[in-house]
């Protein structure tokens, strides 16, 4: 049995890493895929691994990566390694770009992807409070549509603009069928 790929997808501030590391506490055999990305170890935020560019190209060039992609000025790369947690038929979740998931629907046959969600004025305060934004940034960034999802793929959406643990509920729900 081989388990399931879920991209999580929504827009910055919807809490996609904070709803998937709740989940992966909640529910053992859950993988969180660990990205590679072109910035600094120490930059907070999501649990990655920071790397230069040539480093990435590095990695790229000797097939370390199942998907990779470029956006907001950097590049990121979803470690092969999900092969072999799939194969040993656990569910991953991974933080994708939108753009990126065509290439996923390919590389993941039976993929399907959560929609993560928050009403405006709760992703403003959460960008704001994660200060790396100016306040002229954070509105062009909830003004700018993200990239349409695909033709085909299976969408849940999880809104999660109240309580964290509404959202963990809904989210486990959706994988129940990948724990049987």
């Amino acid at each position: 049995m081989t388990g399931r790929f879920y991209a999580v997808v929504g827009p910055s501030g919807a809490g996609k890493d904070t709803l998937m590391e709740a989940a992966a506490a909640r529910l053992p055999g859950l993988h969180l895929a660990r990205r590679v990305i072109t910035r600094p170890a120490n930059a907070g935020g999501e649990d990655f691994d920071g790397v230069s560019e040539a480093e990435f190209d590095a990695r790229l060039a000797a097939g370390d990566f199942a998907l990779h992609w470029a956006a907001h000025g950097l590049r990121y790369g979803v470690p092969a390694t999900v092969d072999t947690v799939l194969a040993q038929g656990h569910p991953v979740l991974c933080n994708l770009s939108r753009a990126v998931l065509p290439q996923a629907m390919a590389r993941f046959p039976g993929m399907a992807a959560l929609h993560v969600t928050a009403r405006p004025e709760v992703l403003a305060e959460r960008l704001a409070d994660r200060g790396r934004e100016t306040v002229e940034d954070i509105a062009r960034r909830l003004a700018r549509q993200g990239a349409a999802l695909p033709e085909g793929l299976a969408v849940h959406e999880i809104d999660n603009s109240g309580a964290l643990d509404e959202a963990v509920t809904r989210l486990l729900a959706l994988l129940q069928p990948a724990r049987t």
